[in-house]
């Protein structure tokens, strides 16, 4: 098996309607004629341009505890964007910016860490786009942008290892470890999470 790194977002349940219209307005507009109707719990509706286990038929969550979409995003070049293009990725368009997909969002309404909180799992699908998650700037900043734009509460990089993840955002950048120094164990993770609502 590949490597399969992934940046794993947190936040209020309610929030991931916001972070998934954030995520489909990075998409590729080439893949507007590819969506899927979700209904999210709550009732809440929303039509993506993505798809889920590749098909476009409606998917209802509203008593699920999961939720998996097969996205593109649209990245700003940088250089470790460009290396990888030039290596058999795809090429960038004329707005600088470069498609990359299938990445895989896998969505928990209680996420791992904390039962209150949703994850946004973003998986890599293969192992140069997984060494490119951990090589370019642009990649992570998208991906902290999305937790900060949908009111985040923490973005987490992952290798999928064992080894410690690193700390990308936690209500600004970073580059702390889960576990580390500052973060020896969940708790110590999930009280440093800025929401007002604790």
């Amino acid at each position: 098996m590949g490597l399969t790194y992934s940046y794993d977002i947190y936040l209020r349940p309610r929030s991931v309607a916001t972070l998934l219209t954030a995520m489909a307005e990075r998409a590729p507009t080439a893949r507007a004629g590819r969506s899927v109707e979700v209904t999210l719990p709550g009732g809440e509706r929303l039509v993506l341009p993505f798809t889920s286990a590749f098909e476009s038929d409606p998917v209802d969550c509203s008593t699920s505890g999961t939720l998996d979409l097969d996205t593109s995003l649209l990245f700003d070049l940088d250089d470790a964007l460009r290396e990888y293009a030039l290596t058999g990725g795809p090429r960038p368009g004329a707005d600088g910016r470069i498609q990359i997909g299938y990445i895989y969002a896998t969505i928990r309404f209680a996420s791992r860490l904390h039962p209150d909180y949703a994850s946004v799992e973003c998986c890599a699908a293969t192992s140069d786009m997984s060494r490119l998650f951990a090589r370019s700037a642009s990649v992570r900043k998208l991906f902290t942008d999305l937790t900060a734009d949908a009111g985040g509460v923490c973005c987490l990089f992952d290798t999928g290892d064992g080894a410690p993840e690193q700390v990308c955002w936690l209500g600004e950048p970073t580059r702390d470890t889960f576990p580390g120094p500052r973060f020896p164990d969940r708790r110590a993770l999930v009280t440093a999470w800025s929401d007002p609502e604790r």
